[in-house]
């Protein structure tokens, strides 16, 4: 081998040696720290970067994303003595690579530590009911001291969540025995509630219902009361319309009594002090048209039966004298005057028709010649 090529070779080498110890390459969201001689110098950035090979040398290298750390479970006894575990989440990143790497030995050690101590601070002034409800509470308290503290550090704490809280058993048993009486309280209660909806409903419906039949009952009423006064208006517009004498209305009158003893309900009815007032009324009214005479001319059959010189009651109806006795039976005493009275009506109706009809004055004469 040639001597020459021996020496050449260790100088390549040196070179290649001093050129690769020159030149840095930091990879993206990465910062190094350089020392020269044992001194911070400078923080390298992303990219390429040229040193001094002896004199500089790489002392940290740092990850400036945001990052997440995870505690593990820490004992913390509330206000009320009671020990809960409490794991958090921390989420953090590095604004300063210098201040991380020299004023702090172990920042992650560090935070982890402040972290715990915090937590004690803060739970220690609450209750366990408290503590497990007042998560963000606590997550912005905790986040303001590590905020406060690490920003010396080159770190910025940007979140603290509180992972879980873990009571002690016993404790986890009456929380849950709690809870179901709670929920057992709320269902007897919804229960409860929905039974007076129900009674309710059932009431209005119940009021609702009854108001309508009254209602209905008295428009009834109302509407059946306007058709008997129409009614009555009627037949008062009727009779006086027309001109029904005594004998018409005394008929009326004693028409109504027998009505009195057709129910079997009745056990005893009363007989009106009127009675006898209407029956001499109607004896009276056809007594004195039968001692006047006949109004208009006879039929041919009475002047027949007056020719023949037959009894004077036989073809008048039966007159009831004033001084006459109404019998104690009511029932036979309202049939009689009924008899008489359909009797009485029965004579004027032919004698209106006699007098109505222009034949019978002749027919008369003929019979009486």
């Amino acid at each position: 081998m040639d001597p020459v090529v021996i020496p050449l070779l260790v100088v390549v080498l040196v070179v290649v040696f001093l050129v690769a110890s020159t030149v840095r390459i930091v990879p993206q969201a990465r910062r190094y720290n350089i020392e020269r001689f044992g001194r911070y110098h400078r923080t390298l950035q992303p990219g390429l970067n040229l040193v001094l090979p002896v004199a500089d040398r790489t002392n940290t290298k740092l990850d400036v994303r945001e990052q997440v750390y995870s505690s593990d479970p820490r004992p913390v006894i509330t206000e009320d003595n009671l020990v809960v575990n409490i794991d958090t989440v921390l989420y953090y990143q590095i604004t300063d690579p210098r201040a991380a790497a020299y004023e702090v030995a172990d920042y992650l050690q560090a935070i982890d530590q402040l972290t715990v101590t915090t937590l004690r601070n803060v739970i220690g002034s609450m209750d366990l009911e408290e503590t497990l409800t007042s998560r963000e509470e606590i997550n912005s308290r905790l986040r303001a001291v590590l905020d406060d503290a690490t920003g010396k550090w080159g770190i910025r704490v940007n979140r603290v969540e509180i992972k879980a809280i873990d009571p002690p058993h016993t404790i986890k048993e009456a929380m849950e025995k709690q809870m179901r009486a709670e929920r057992d309280k709320r269902a007897a209660i919804l229960h409860a509630e929905g039974e007076r909806q129900a009674k309710i409903l059932t009431a209005e419906g119940t009021k609702q219902k009854d108001i309508l039949e009254a209602q209905g009952t008295q428009q009834a009423m109302i509407l059946r009361a306007d058709g008997e006064a129409k009614a009555v208006e009627l037949v008062f517009q009727a009779v006086h319309r027309n001109n029904a004498d005594a004998k018409v209305l005394a008929y009326k009158y004693l028409e109504t009594l027998p009505h009195l003893a057709g129910s079997d309900n009745n056990t005893f009815w009363v007989i009106p002090g009127e009675l006898t007032e209407a029956i001499r009324t109607v004896t009276r009214a056809f007594g004195d048209q039968s001692t006047e005479g006949p109004a208009g001319p006879a039929s041919p059959g009475e002047a027949a039966t007056a020719g023949d010189g037959g009894t004077p009651d036989a073809g008048r109806t039966p007159q009831l004298d004033a001084g006459s006795t109404v019998s104690l039976d009511a029932a036979a005493a309202a049939d009689e005057a009924e008899r008489q009275a359909a009797a009485a009506v029965s004579d004027a109706k032919a004698e209106a028709e006699a007098a109505q009809s222009p034949q019978a004055p002749r027919r008369g004469r003929t019979s009486g010649d």
